[in-house]
């Protein structure tokens, strides 16, 4: 048997490289054949699932968290010379206290910085993953201090939602009370300078970046997608007879936009075998086989050994 791993990360638990190698432990212990290929939807772990598949080296820049602290946040350049920028390094919500939590306050500056110090570098292309993040500000602190984007530069979305719809649906998972996310919505509808974009499948992604970052020039791509795309999936599958993914639930909105649904969707063209896992699974994929693990946050990396070895089986 070959196998082909693609988890994506089970969030605050384990990351898709850590799934991936607990995976193929149990691959291996059985006798299989096997690639770990960790994935990402466009959201935070883009970086990781990118630097694992293809190489690259990392940088790093202190740049300003959500509430204007210092914070070290690191981006990857390809071997290609493309640089892979994450929003979550810089602002995203673990770098924040429970009772931080606060999308009035907080900023999306931090990103620019970091873009900033990406570009310094001359790269001949960029990526910038949403997802994850802190802020609801429509970009408004990114463009204190980014005007431009001088080089050609693919936005990865990791959720197809629309500038209007950003603080609804988002706001309250950040710290935003109902009486916060009328206000967030007021300050965004007044963002002349994003209207353009507004309609844009993807301009509401992390709290308005998406429409930010397409006033400056940048192409707002489908995230999961994108990142099978540039890790070279559909290539990768053609020599395996099993393909196995998963996260840290799995339900109806996997099929929407998520990287294993988006696995399933490409296997079932291909004609491979696709098995999805779950912490949890609220909704079984069609076209997949899926398995549940224990649901215990604790024996997430044994559950996964064990499954590698009864798939190999």
């Amino acid at each position: 048997m070959r196998a082909l791993l693609c988890p994506a990360s089970l969030k605050g638990v384990l990351s898709a490289r850590a799934a991936a190698a607990s995976l193929g432990r149990g691959f291996r212990e059985a006798g299989a054949d096997v690639t770990e290929l960790p994935v990402a939807d466009g959201g935070e772990g883009t970086c990781e699932a990118l630097a694992a598949a293809l190489g690259g080296e990392w940088r790093e820049a202190v740049v300003s968290d959500p509430l204007g602290r210092p914070v070290p946040a690191r981006w990857l350049v390809l071997p290609d010379g493309r640089a892979v920028i994450e929003a979550a390094a810089a602002i995203g919500l673990p770098l924040l206290k429970r009772e931080e939590r606060d999308p009035l306050r907080a900023s999306s500056r931090g990103l620019g910085e970091l873009v900033l110090a990406a570009l310094a570098e001359a790269p001949v292309s960029a990526v910038v993953a949403l997802g994850g993040t802190a802020t609801v500000d429509g970009g408004a602190g990114l463009r204190e201090c980014l005007r431009e984007l001088p080089v050609p530069t693919v936005v990865l979305c990791d959720v197809r939602t629309r500038l209007a719809d950003a603080a609804r649906l988002f706001g309250p998972q950040k710290g935003a009370s109902e009486e916060d996310v009328d206000e967030l919505e007021r300050r965004l509808a007044a963002m002349a300078e994003l209207r353009p974009y507004a309609s844009q499948p993807g301009s509401g992604a992390a709290g308005g970046l998406g429409a930010a970052l397409a006033a400056l020039g940048g192409e707002l791509v489908p995230g999961a997608p994108a990142v099978l795309d540039l890790v070279g999936f559909d290539e990768r599958i053609a020599v395996h007879d099993l393909v196995v993914t998963g996260e840290g639930q799995i339900d109806e909105t996997t099929a929407e936009g998520k990287a294993p649904g988006e696995i399933v969707a490409r296997c079932l063209e291909a004609g491979v075998r696709c098995v999805v896992f779950g912490g949890r699974v609220r909704a079984e994929i069609a076209g997949a086989e899926t398995f549940a693990l224990s649901g215990d946050p604790t024996q997430a990396e044994a559950d996964l050994v064990d499954l590698g070895r009864v798939l190999a089986r």
